[in-house]
């Protein structure tokens, strides 16, 4: 069974990000939520490596988070997945562990 991980800090401010790929396995979650969800935008710096994380990994993105920010869902990357609360819950229920990446 895979690991959720989850990441809240701008990949601007932190490397939680970097740290969070570097670790996950493929097959692996990853839950990008709070000020971490311009990261799952395209056009910024991170499109490259998300599209590429993407391959292995199950990458989703907070809606209601890029919501609060005034930020598109439509400029999500292509392979990541906006999901809400309740997707939010799923995608715990469904991995062995949760890890926080702070």
């Amino acid at each position: 069974m895979s690991i959720l991980h989850t990441v809240n800090k701008s990949p601007f401010e932190r490397s939680c990000l970097d740290a969070c790929l570097g670790h996950a396995q493929p097959g692996d979650s990853v839950l990008l939520m709070e000020d971490a969800v311009i990261a799952a935008l395209s056009g910024t710096a991170f499109e490259g490596k998300m599209a590429d994380a993407a391959k292995t990994l199950k990458l989703n993105v907070l809606g209601p988070d890029l919501a609060a920010r005034g930020l598109d869902p439509a400029r999500v990357v292509s392979g990541i997945s906006v999901v809400d609360y309740a997707g939010f819950v799923d995608l715990a229920a469904e991995t062995k562990a949760t890890n926080a990446w702070l």
